[in-house]
């Protein structure tokens, strides 16, 4: 599987959105009011009296007797889910030891996000670039503890991936959650994916 950086995913997710007649308006609020602008946004890009396909979950599969999800019965779940039906994105189980969730958000580039269940938590991941890529690396990660909380509901971290230092953004909820959280999270990260690598790629050597 060929790995791309978030820089990929944003040029792919600027060129759909503005194949589907939307326009870019930059906006200045402060940062307590992040949460409650990414919430107008999401519905101003649906038609008048439309709604977010996070939100369109009415009977799918929500474990309301609270059961936690296993890897498997959420596959089952999300792909049964108007996201996927109405090919927003797509959803393939990974099978091992610990079986995961390989999603691929299509209303985003093509982002690919990983999740996985784990006990009684649910995790959802991303990749954005490689630590090599950015040009000042004590600089960047001064700037991501002062404005990580831009990105609601999302956090920034350091993994190794195939031996290589790679910055990643992930959610993390319940696994108890209903499927319109699970929904909502999902949609959540790609959308944070996006905005964080507008904010911060002039930190990157090169575009990936």
């Amino acid at each position: 599987m060929e790995r791309r950086s978030s820089a990929f995913y944003q040029r792919r997710h600027r060129e759909r959105l503005r194949e589907q007649g939307l326009v870019k308006k930059e906006l200045w609020v402060l940062p307590e009011y992040a949460d409650e602008l990414v919430a107008v946004e999401r519905r101003m890009r649906q038609p008048r009296g439309g709604a977010p396909l996070a939100m369109r979950t009415e009977g799918e599969g929500a474990m309301r007797d609270k059961t936690l999800w296993t890897a498997t019965a959420l596959h089952d779940a999300l792909a049964d889910s108007d996201g996927v039906r109405l090919g927003a994105m797509s959803v393939e189980l990974i099978d091992g030891a610990e079986p995961g969730l390989y999603l691929t958000m299509h209303d985003y580039g093509d982002l690919p996000l990983f999740m996985a269940v784990v006990g009684r938590q649910i995790v959802v991941e991303a990749m954005l670039w490689p630590v090599s890529q950015v040009s000042d690396v004590a600089r960047f990660n001064e700037e991501l503890l002062r404005t990580h909380k831009l990105f609601p509901l999302s956090t920034l971290g350091i993994e190794t991936l195939d031996g290589e230092a790679v910055y990643i953004m992930f959610g993390a909820l319940s696994s108890a959650s209903s499927l319109a959280d699970v929904l909502f999270e999902v949609e959540t990260l790609a959308d944070n994916v996006i905005r964080a690598t507008e904010a911060y790629e002039w930190h990157l050597r090169e575009a990936a």
